[in-house]
């Protein structure tokens, strides 16, 4: 008996099941890093916000 190739739809739902499996059932769609900060936003430009970006090793 040949092995029946599972569909789009069943490989999707074995992606879910397994990712469920190791991270719970609700994974955020973002982390808290990926979101600004309201106490750090402030009315300046946006090079103002760049220069904030560069890490300390760019001096």
């Amino acid at each position: 008996m040949p092995v029946r190739e599972p569909s789009p739809e069943e490989q999707e739902a074995a992606r879910r099941r397994r990712l469920a499996e190791v991270f719970g059932e609700a994974l955020p769609e973002t982390t808290r890093d990926d979101r600004p900060d309201p106490q750090e936003r402030s009315e300046g430009s946006t090079d103002d916000w760049l220069r904030a970006q560069v890490p300390p090793h760019h001096g």
